[in-house]
């Protein structure tokens, strides 16, 4: 196939500024240390996380024609990443959020929606696309127009390509799971994080929240704990419990796309399911040591090196 993995979905420009304690009051102003301008997005990070692990990778999302947008292109490009399948769309402005970063890590947003809810892929154009050992869909839940029976559709082409397929979310609501389950049977790996299972399944327990997804028809489940790591659970009965390393955090925007291109990205160098939750693992953890959802990665020769000597976190 022409490329390792292919990252569709929600695309977003991220303004981050650290540390953020309060907004001022009226016109006043805070001072903070450090400001960047990022591509971010749940398909977005993962992109150029995945470039970052060596991956070949295509980017098939959306953009406005704003100097935002133009911004997310030459950024993805620069990461080696390939835009021929992203679109611009004339007169709507780029997803973009204000990420005020807290002290200890946090990061209240304001989202403007933009390019992202004007996202199509009809079947015409899954060729390109398809022509990936890994599709990754990224964002349900945040594209209006790609949401549903659309998203439904390309997984089941992905599926009948021979793809390798994975799905990740954003702040499910009400109907997350109206969204959510009619695609799990065409998913190999949903990585929900412990937040989005609880309001998809009702249950608090990783675990079993894992087994509820893996009823749905989902192949293997990765719930992401944050500080608490990861359980991974598959179809054949495996259980993993995968701790998180120790690492100083700084910023934790874009840890569970980390994870989502640690996985993947351990899966296409041939490692086993354990082995690519702790790659996974030590992507997310590098990414929360730096500003931003680009933080962190260098290479996936360093992030292997670091997933072996890093200490688990206490």
């Amino acid at each position: 196939m022409r490329y390792d993995a292919a990252a569709v979905g929600f695309y977003t420009l991220d303004i981050l500024a650290r540390p953020v304690e309060a907004i001022p009051d009226g016109g006043g102003v805070a001072f903070v240390d450090e400001i960047r301008m990022v591509v971010s997005g749940t398909a977005g990070a993962t992109a150029v996380d995945l470039a970052k692990l060596g991956l070949h990778t295509l980017a098939a999302g959306s953009v406005g024609d704003d100097e935002h947008g133009g911004f997310v292109l030459d950024r993805l490009a620069r990461h080696g990443v390939d835009i021929s399948a992203m679109q611009r769309i004339a007169g709507v402005p780029t997803s973009t959020t204000i990420m005020t970063v807290r002290p200890n890590g946090e990061r209240p947003a304001l989202h403007m929606r933009g390019a992202a809810d004007h996202f199509e892929l009809p079947p015409e154009r899954y060729a390109q696309v398809l022509d990936a050992r890994f599709v990754h869909l990224g964002g349900t839940g945040f594209m209006r127009r790609f949401d549903g029976a659309p998203s439904l559709r390309f997984l089941q082409a992905a599926r009948a390509a021979g793809c390798r397929t994975s799905l990740d979310l954003i702040a499910p609501g009400e109907d997350g799971l109206a969204l959510v389950g009619p695609l799990l049977p065409f998913v190999d790996y949903f990585m929900p994080s412990i937040e989005e299972a609880r309001v998809l399944s009702g249950m608090d327990d990783p675990v079993e929240a894992a087994r509820f997804f893996l009823d749905q028809g989902a192949g293997t489940v990765a719930v992401t704990l944050g500080a608490g790591g990861s359980v991974v659970a598959d179809a054949g009965g495996t259980v993993l419990r995968i701790p998180a390393f120790a690492v100083p955090v700084v910023d934790t925007t874009g840890c569970g796309d980390a994870y989502v291109a640690g996985m993947i990205a351990g899966l296409a160098w041939g490692m086993d399911l354990e082995t690519a939750a702790r790659l996974a693992t030590a992507a997310s953890g590098l990414v929360a040591t730096g500003l931003g959802s680009d933080a962190g990665i260098r290479s996936f020769e360093d992030t292997a090196e670091k997933m072996r000597t890093l200490k688990p976190r206490r």
